[in-house]
């Protein structure tokens, strides 16, 4: 310990094999333990406290991962570290679970999001189906003359193809082409397409 002692600066330097001005650094603190490295309040050297604040509201509100919170914020986030740092720093509980531990693979349970849009076009009204898989981002799109049950159950064979693993969920809107027909709508034997 170099606190108690009382000998010359020199002498604890070449007695402990440092140099002088640590061992006056050394000699002023109050106490043994390591002190903590780093900034008293740590900041980000690029971004702007503004832009952490819109970083951290556009995480919590959309829970994207990380590429595709750097997509949508390109204009305003230099690199994808500082993004990453910033977000580890200020929003450690924005979707992120951290490092899972290795082990056997668990099945991929794949959920689908099924919408349906009317589009003007030259050629008059269509309708434009988009499925989105949100576990590996695959898009699907299909532009149809006519909406119904018959074109939409064509579609989700389509993307049932399209995407490599077995789909666990498919969310669609409260629209009339993903369900049956009234007669069916409520009670214990309400039926879905699949």
């Amino acid at each position: 310990m170099i606190q108690p002692r009382q000998e010359n600066l020199r002498v604890l330097a070449r007695c402990h094999g440092i140099n002088q001005k640590t061992v006056a650094k050394r000699k002023n603190l109050t106490s043994a333990a390591d002190q903590p490295m780093g900034p008293i309040v740590p900041r980000s050297t690029v971004l702007f406290v503004e832009d952490e604040a819109m970083i951290v509201a556009f995480r919590r509100h959309t829970l994207l991962p990380l590429d595709d919170c750097l997509y949508a914020l390109q204009a305003t986030i230099t690199t994808r570290s500082s993004l990453n740092r910033c977000l580890a720093r200020l929003c450690p509980d924005a979707g992120g679970r951290g490092r899972q531990a290795r082990g056997g693979s668990k099945p991929i349970r794949s959920a689908t999001h099924i919408d349906i849009a009317e589009v003007q076009t030259a050629e008059g009204k269509l309708f434009l189906y988009v499925a989105i898989d949100r576990t590996s981002k695959i898009t699907v799109l299909q532009l149809v003359r006519k909406t119904g049950r018959t074109s939409v159950s064509t579609f989700l064979e389509q993307v049932f193809e399209a995407i490599p693993y077995r789909v666990h969920t498919v969310l669609t809107d409260n629209g009339i082409q993903f369900t049956y027909p009234p007669r069916y709508a409520d009670g214990p034997t309400a039926r879905y397409m699949t």
